[in-house]
C-alpha cells in the first residue's frame, strides 16, 4: 500500500522562492507566514536568517497539521572595516544605486536559511554564498539598473539574470541558494520526509 504524499506548503509569498520550488514539479501552495522580520541588536546575519526561517515555517505549520512546511530567509551582508552592514531589498532606484556602489570591489555574503517542518520533525539548514563584486563605475551601475531593476531583491541585483555582469566570481555549494532557496538541500529534506523528488 502506497501512502499518500503529504501536502507541501511554502511559507513565503516571494515569487523568487515560488519559482524555485516549482522546478521540483511537486504540487504545493504558498502561504504568507505573517512573521515580523525584525532585526535584533547584535544578532549575526546567519543567526537572524536561521531564526526567521524557523519562525516562518512554525507560524504556517500550526494551521496545517500533517503538511510539510518550508520556511526560508536570507540575509545579505558585507564587511566595511570592523563593521558588518546588512543589505536589504532596496525598494527604489536611488537606494539600489547606493547599495550597488557600496558593494563595488567587495565581497557580499548571503546567508540563506531553510527550515522544513512536518508535525514534530524540524529539519534546518544554512547555506553560505559569497559574491565577489568587480569594481563598478556609476555608469555601469546606472546601466544595470536601467536594464534590470531588481528593487525587490536583497542587494539590488539578480544573479540569475544580468546581475552576473557585476561579479568577478561566486563561491557557492548550491547555485539556487543565492536566489533564495537551496534546492539541493530541500530535495534531501523532502526525501527524508517521504516525498519522492
Amino acid at each position: 500500500m502506497t501512502l499518500p504524499t503529504p501536502s507541501i506548503i511554502l511559507a513565503s509569498t516571494s515569487p523568487h522562492r515560488r519559482a524555485l520550488l516549482e522546478r521540483l514539479r511537486l504540487p504545493f501552495q504558498a502561504v504568507s507566514p505573517g512573521v515580523e522580520e525584525d532585526e535584533l541588536p547584535g544578532e549575526a546575519p546567519a543567526t537572524r536568517a536561521a531564526r526567521l526561517a524557523l519562525a516562518k515555517a512554525r507560524a504556517v505549520a500550526v494551521g496545517y497539521p500533517g503538511a510539510i512546511v518550508i520556511g526560508s530567509d536570507q540575509v545579505a551582508s558585507m564587511r566595511i572595516g570592523p563593521d558588518i552592514a546588512l543589505l536589504h531589498k532596496p525598494g527604489d532606484r536611488s537606494t539600489c544605486h547606493a547599495q550597488l556602489a557600496a558593494m563595488s570591489g567587495r565581497v557580499v555574503r548571503f546567508d540563506t536559511a531553510v527550515a522544513v517542518i512536518r508535525d514534530d520533525t524540524e529539519l534546518t539548514h544554512m547555506d553560505l554564498t559569497a559574491v565577489h563584486f568587480r569594481e563598478l563605475t556609476d555608469h555601469e551601475i546606472g546601466r544595470y539598473i536601467d536594464r534590470e531593476p531588481a528593487y525587490d531583491c536583497a542587494g539590488g541585483f539578480k544573479c540569475e539574470g544580468l546581475g552576473a555582469s557585476l561579479f568577478e566570481s561566486i563561491e557557492a555549494r548550491d547555485p539556487t541558494a543565492l536566489v533564495g532557496l537551496p534546492l539541493i538541500w530541500v530535495c534531501a529534506a523532502l526525501r527524508e520526509l517521504g516525498v519522492t523528488v
